[in-house]
This record gives structure tokens, C-alpha cells and sequence, in this order.
């Protein structure tokens, strides 16, 4: 078992750097958990991220607590979480009185820009990775491995989304139940 030492330390580590809101918080989760102490494989960080979009909070939030928990019980989800939260609502806290002391300053404007496309850069580069292992069903390109009905079913959800203005909530659970029920078929 996981000591809660090194789950705090992994934890205040993603705390400390998880700037540029949820989504971007999530690459900073996948290199910690998958690639620098290998807790989690992509496959059950990718189930995470999509469990995290059903449930309610923060994405950091419900992520931290559910590796604790996995790792460690109860003690585990709540250091994790601790851990996680608490350096970011102390740097917010200092960041918010800096911002309104200098916010006319153009550097901070100009830092600010660059925080924005970095968010969008992290962002981007997760959604890619969690692409090529729905559709490809590994992080390589391959012809050979395309799963045709996961692509069928993303463009007619984001058809969905973008004409109609569908719930996404009422997406996801539809297409929940359509891949439940197609694992009971298959």
C-alpha cells in the first residue's frame, strides 16, 4: 500500500502547479499518476476524467479524492484532497490581492495572455491523447485499430451539442446506455 506521505507529496505537487482552471489541471494529474509514479494506467486515468465529468465538483477535486481513495481508504482521499486544494486557495488568495493591487500594470495583462494560451495548449494536448485511445484504442496511429462507432458517436454528439444545445448531461447518460447496451450484445 501507498504511504499517505507520498500521496501528499504527489497531491501538493499538483496543487503548487495546477494553474489555468479544471481542464487544464487534468495533464498535470496524468503525469503524476500514470507517468512519474505509475498508480494508474492512461486507460484507468482516462475513466477517471470521464467519471469526473458525471459527478458533480470541481474536476481537481473529485480526482484527488477518488485516487486517495483507491490508493489508501478514506485517509487516503482526504490527504489527497487536502493536499490538492489547500495550496491552490492560499496562492488564489495571494494571486487575487496582486491582481487587484497591479492589475493595470501590462506586464501582468501580458502574463495573463500567456497563462491563457498555455491553459488552452495543456488542455488540448489531454483532449488529443484521450482521442487516440477511444478512437485508436492505443496512442499510436493505426488504420487497422479504428473503432468507426466511437467517431459515429462523437459526431452526432457534437451535432447534438452544437445545433440543438442538448444537455451534455443528457448526452453523456445516452451514450452510457448505448455502450452498455452494445457490451451486452457483444
Amino acid at each position: 500500500m501507498i504511504s499517505l506521505f507520498e500521496i501528499f507529496l504527489s497531491f501538493i505537487k499538483i496543487g503548487l502547479f495546477a494553474f489555468g482552471g479544471a481542464y487544464a489541471v487534468i495533464p498535470l494529474i496524468e503525469e503524476e499518476m500514470v507517468n512519474t509514479t505509475a498508480w494508474m494506467s492512461f486507460k484507468e486515468f482516462s475513466d477517471l476524467v470521464a467519471i469526473d465529468e458525471l459527478t458533480p465538483g470541481p474536476i481537481i477535486v473529485n480526482s484527488s479524492t477518488f485516487i486517495g481513495m483507491k490508493l489508501a481508504g478514506i485517509p487516503g482521499a482526504i490527504v489527497a484532497t487536502l493536499s490538492c486544494v489547500v495550496p491552490g486557495c492560499i496562492i488564489a488568495l495571494i494571486l487575487i490581492y496582486l491582481y487587484k493591487k497591479y492589475k493595470e500594470i501590462p506586464v501582468i495583462s501580458e502574463t495573463i495572455k500567456v497563462l491563457k494560451c498555455m491553459s488552452v495548449a495543456l488542455i488540448f494536448s489531454v483532449l488529443l491523447k484521450m482521442f487516440m485511445n477511444v478512437v485508436f484504442n492505443s496512442e499510436t496511429l493505426s488504420l487497422t485499430n479504428i473503432n468507426y462507432f466511437t467517431i459515429i458517436l462523437m459526431i452526432i454528439c457534437f451535432y447534438l451539442l452544437k445545433k440543438y444545445k442538448t444537455n451534455p448531461l443528457f448526452i453523456m447518460l445516452v451514450c452510457g446506455l448505448i455502450n452498455l447496451l452494445i457490451s451486452f450484445i457483444l
